[in-house]
């Protein structure tokens, strides 16, 4: 069957997606290291023998030792798939490939995707229920109903394992999430509204349980099917479907949305009209979740009734009820307390959590991943969007606390420190950064912000207005500054922030004046220091720290790293403060590797590298990590007669001459620095132990190929560049930033730095 809503280029490109550079978009890696014979033991024989008998005598134990506790397995027989109906379980291949992937994207969850060439339910309930030893959970996908209402059941009352079609309960709870904040939004309870449903397949009816479980009473719901109303004169209804049969005389479509509040369609294109719509009642609420044509089109709803709330199953318009907002964090809540279900308890707790994150500010990844799309909650933002970081951890916690209440968990966790590992599963930076935060919140800093009207400074802001710890300072044009907050959807009373205008602020005077003391034995003249105070924000940021209006600056979102160092550097680099060296952590699957210097040296003395490793190892206290420094070159321990390797030796005897209390050692390539074998052979009895956590480099440029090699190939994510030796008063970022970047640097500049030295 052909998807005529692809143009033919969106075709091969999705053709070519799923070929190149190989075949499908599934892989198998092992997790533990099988690098020598000891590991190939343990993992195979004889050592595997005593991971089977431990499960032998406590079958729970395969959550231990296997990967059961985070394995789902995603089946269908193909009978019913998205839009294409009954390709077969082979051509269904693909969309189960594609369901295990956002399973893995999303929550960290592990699938096999099963295509079962069966089309009797019975049998294929048996098939399922066999394979219960392997898996935590099943995901029954796209199988035609009513027979999926038959394996569901079957496999759920013989399995001691969450079973759920996605099909049914990931519709009926995203759905009842935006009826949720639709009613809010109508001013209208479940107990009062009358429901029509077009479309009694597995998701209509699913869709129709749900809300009675959110309170919408039976005999308010007319449902409809391909024969019109479902009524008790009927005599052709399943089981399902007689469960709604109501006592009518209603036949059409057009008789049951007479006065309707919610009309919910999961049915076919095009079978909801304009006349159809002008009959509900006032404010009313349209799912058309028809794909990839809706029931009627939102333009044409909204004509025949231009206050309804509107929902479609659609990417390209607002309100997308997409299963992806559940299925991935109600599974990975379930496989976290060892479910052995998801009852109603926890699917009415993914509801609430995923109505009460659109209520919510929007993160800040979601505002700059749906850029130019509204995005505060109202008509068109009536369900978060599936990119929203917070959905995770708020939907995984809810219900785990839902099972662990309703009885249907195997395990207790501590909901708060599970809360804190899944938000490390969503932000990698959480975990090492949780010293830092932590700290943050012992303190109260007003920072300012150099380049207020930038966007991700707007984001960054209003999480620190939430936190509410930091006072963020904005140097910026108030009216610019307003403009893109509404832009952005950031919902920050602009009259709450402090914004330094620098068109027209009445320090402006005292600023300049103050810096032009500073500077005029620097060629500054009083002409000069007012042209500078009205357009140079790095500069006004640094006058306020050094003027005590703030506490902290953080600029560096577009320009030259030196440009701004150099402002920072003049007016605030006295007494004892002067720029080290810049210190970038690179957060890597193999653990946090801190690289320096890549900014502020370009040819480092031995004294200042002695520096910046004594810099180095006092933050990185800071994110609790215990300092192993190498001083890297091209020379090995001597063997070399280079500049690089002469001053890391001479940095080496200048720190050997303080007795310091970490572990460092030089000079050596970066290999060897890594490897502890490698170093061992080479330089027996170093005092270097382990792997090296952070590289001091002998000049700039080869640190700066080192970060961005580590943050574009290894795929490292970088906390940072840190500017050290400055007392925390100032920090310069880098043009590529993001949000959660600023964030960390926010915290970072939040919290006292001499309590680490």
């Amino acid at each position: 069957m052909p998807n005529d809503e692809l143009p033919s280029d969106r075709r091969q490109e999705a053709l070519d997606y799923h070929e190149f550079p190989r075949p499908g978009k599934l892989e198998i890696r092992a997790t533990k290291a099988m690098d020598t014979g000891r590991d190939l033991s343990n993992a195979y024989s004889p050592g595997v023998a005593e991971a089977c008998l431990e499960i032998q005598k406590n079958p729970q134990d395969a959550m231990r030792y296997t990967a059961k506790s985070n394995l789902v397995a995603v089946i269908s027989n193909g009978t019913a798939v998205l839009g294409l109906g009954d390709i077969g379980a082979q051509a269904s291949k693909p969309v189960m490939e594609g369901k295990a992937v956002l399973f893995k994207k999303f929550a960290g969850v592990d699938c096999f995707d099963i295509e079962v060439n069966e089309t009797d339910p019975e049998k294929l309930a048996d098939i399922v229920c066999k394979l219960e030893p392997t898996f935590g959970a099943v995901n029954l996908e796209d199988i035609k109903a009513p027979e999926c209402f038959l394996v569901e059941r079957l496999c759920r009352e013989r399995m001691n394992i969450p079973v759920f079609h996605d099909d049914q309960h990931g519709t009926a709870i995203v759905a009842a999430a935006a009826a949720t904040n639709a009613m809010r939004l109508a001013k209208k309870n479940f107990e009062d509204i009358k429901v029509v449903a077009l479309g009694a397949g597995a998701a209509g009816i699913a869709c129709l349980k749900m809300l009675m479980v959110m309170g919408v009473k039976r005999e308010n719901i007319i449902m409809l099917d391909s024969k019109g109303v479902v009524h008790t004169g009927r005599n052709d209804l399943n089981a399902e479907k007689a469960e709604f049969a109501r006592d009518t005389e209603m036949r059409s479509t057009l008789d049951a949305m007479e006065g309707a509040d919610l009309f919910l369609g999961v049915s076919g294109p095009g079978l909801l009209t304009p006349e159809m719509v002008s009959r509900m009642a006032p404010r009313p609420i349209i799912f058309a979740l028809a794909n990839p044509t809706p029931e009627i089109m939102p333009d044409l709803a909204r004509e025949a009734a231009p206050d309804a709330l509107i929902a479609t199953g659609r990417s390209d318009y607002p309100n997308q009820v997409n299963n992806v907002l559940c299925f991935p964090f109600i599974f990975r809540g379930a496989l976290d307390v060892g479910a052995t279900q998801i009852n109603d308890e926890m699917k009415v707790a993914c509801v609430e959590a995923i109505a009460a994150l659109a209520r919510e500010t929007i993160s800040a990844e979601v505002g700059q991943a749906y850029r130019g799309e509204t995005l505060t909650f109202g008509p068109e933002y009536l369900i978060p969007k599936p990119f929203d970081p917070r959905l995770l951890p708020r939907i995984a916690v809810a219900v785990a606390r839902a099972a662990m209440e309703s009885g249907v968990a195997t395990r207790e966790l501590d909901l708060d420190d599970y809360h804190r590992q899944l938000k490390s599963r969503v932000y990698r930076s959480f975990s090492i950064m949780r010293n830092v935060f932590e700290a943050d919140r012992m303190a109260s800093r007003r920072l300012v912000f150099a380049e207020g009207e930038d966007e991700r400074i707007l984001h960054t802001a209003r999480e620190l207005i939430e936190d509410g710890h930091d006072t963020p300072i904005l140097i910026g044009r108030p009216e610019v500054i307003a403009q893109r907050l509404n832009r952005e959807g950031i919902s920050i009373d602009i009259d709450a922030i402090e914004i330094i205008n620098p068109e027209s602020d009445a320090r402006y005077r005292d600023y300049w004046s103050a810096y032009h003391q500073l500077m005029r034995r620097r060629g500054v003249t009083p002409d000069l220091a007012r042209a500078i105070l009205r357009t140079n924000t790095t500069v006004i940021a640094a006058m306020m720290v050094h003027l005590g209006d703030a506490d902290s600056l953080i600029c560096g979102t577009f320009g030259e790293y030196r440009w701004h160092l150099k402002y920072v550097s003049e007016i605030l680099g006295r007494d004892s403060y002067h720029p080290v060296g810049a210190l970038s952590l690179i957060i890597l699957d193999q653990g946090p590797l801190f690289v320096a210097d890549s900014q502020v040296n370009l040819f480092p003395t031995p004294v200042q590298i002695a520096d910046t490793v004594i810099g180095a190892a006092r933050h990185m206290r800071r994110f609790g990590v215990k300092p192993r420094i190498a001083l890297c070159a091209s020379s090995q321990f001597g063997n070399m007669e280079t500049r690089s390797g002469r001053n890391m030796r001479d940095a080496l005897d200048i720190l050997d001459e303080m007795e310091l209390d970490f572990e460092y050692e030089g000079e050596m390539p970066a290999d060897v620095a890594l490897e502890p074998e490698l170093r061992e052979r080479l330089f027996p009895g170093s005092r270097l132990t382990g792997r090296a956590n952070c590289l001091i480099y002998p000049n700039a440029e080869v640190a700066g190929a080192a970060r961005n090699m580590l943050r574009s190939v290894a795929g490292g994510l970088e906390v940072g560049p840190i500017l050290m030796g400055m007392g925390n008063r100032a920090h310069i970022v880098t043009p590529g930033i993001t949000v959660r970047g600023l964030m960390n640097i926010a915290a970072l500049a939040g919290s006292n730095v001499s309590t680490y030295s």
